[in-house]
C-alpha cells in the first residue's frame, strides 16, 4: 500500500494490516513470514515501521527462516533498529520452533467409558467436604486435552455458569464435554437442581456444536452417571 512506503506507523495503518490484529482477527495461519517476525521485533524507529525491519532481516538470509536460524546476535544488529534485546527475541523463537520439532508428542488419554471418567474426576475431587464442579474437554477422539475447575461452593451445592463452561470449551476448541461435580453427603441420586443444570448445558451444548457426552455425580467410592442411566 502507498501509505506504507511513507513509513508511516504501523499503529495508523487499517486495523486489517497490522500484523498483531491481524494474528487476533484472522489467525497465526493468516501471516506472512514478515509480518510473524515484526510482531516480535515489536517497533519501528524513524525511518522503517516494525514490518519494514523483518523485510530487512529475511531479505539478508534469502527470505529463508532456516537460514535466519544460523545467524548470530552480531549479524541482526548490523541492521539499524534491532539491537542486541530483539536480536535475541528473535533467535529465542526460532530457537522455541526448532526444538518444537524435536519435542515428543504426548500421548493424551482416552476416555471411552463413565468409569475413566471417574476416576480422573475422583482424582480432581477427591473427598471434599464441599462441592466442585468440574469438566473434562475433549477432542473428535475422545483424547483428554485437558480438564478445568468450574465452580466451588459449599456442602449442599455450588453455582455453575454454563457460560464459563462453553468459553472454556470454546477456548480450547473441545469437541466434546463431560461434566462432574461431587456430593459431600455421599449420596449419588441427583437432585432437581442437578437435572435442570444437566438439560440446559447439554441443550446449550447442541447449539454451539460442542456435545456433552455425560454428567458425574460422584459419592463415597460410587459414581452416577446420566449416560448409563439413559438420562441424559
Amino acid at each position: 500500500m502507498e501509505y506504507k512506503d511513507q513509513h508511516i506507523p504501523i499503529r495508523d495503518w487499517a486495523e486489517d494490516d497490522r500484523p498483531r490484529e491481524k494474528f487476533m482477527l484472522k489467525g497465526r495461519n493468516s501471516l506472512s513470514d514478515a509480518e510473524l517476525l515484526a510482531i516480535l521485533i515489536g517497533s519501528g524507529n524513524r525511518n522503517d515501521s516494525a514490518l519494514d525491519l523483518a523485510k530487512k532481516i529475511l531479505g539478508r538470509n534469502k527470505e529463508n527462516l532456516l537460514e535466519l536460524s544460523k545467524v548470530g546476535i552480531n549479524d541482526l544488529i548490523k541492521i539499524k533498529g534491532i539491537g542486541q534485546a530483539r536480536a535475541i527475541v528473535i533467535l529465542a523463537a526460532l530457537e522455541l520452533g526448532r526444538r518444537r520439532e524435536t519435542a515428543d508428542v504426548i500421548v493424551r488419554q482416552k476416555i471411552t467409558t463413565s468409569k475413566q471418567a471417574y476416576e480422573i474426576f475422583r482424582t480432581a475431587m477427591g473427598n471434599r467436604p464441599y462441592e466442585e464442579f468440574w469438566i473434562i474437554l475433549l477432542n473428535k477422539a475422545n483424547h483428554i486435552i485437558r480438564q478445568s475447575s468450574i465452580s466451588e461452593g459449599g456442602i449442599s451445592g455450588t453455582v455453575v455458569d454454563p457460560k464459563k463452561i462453553f468459553k472454556i470449551a470454546l477456548d480450547y476448541r473441545a469437541s466434546s464435554i463431560i461434566l462432574g461435580h461431587n456430593h459431600p453427603s455421599g449420596e449419588v441420586k441427583p437432585s432437581e437442581a442437578d437435572n435442570r443444570i444437566t438439560i440446559k448445558i447439554r441443550d446449550a451444548g447442541l447449539l454451539l456444536d460442542v456435545a456433552v457426552l455425560d454428567h458425574l455425580i460422584l459419592g463415597e467410592e460410587q459414581f452416577y452417571s446420566y449416560a448409563d442411566a439413559g438420562t441424559l
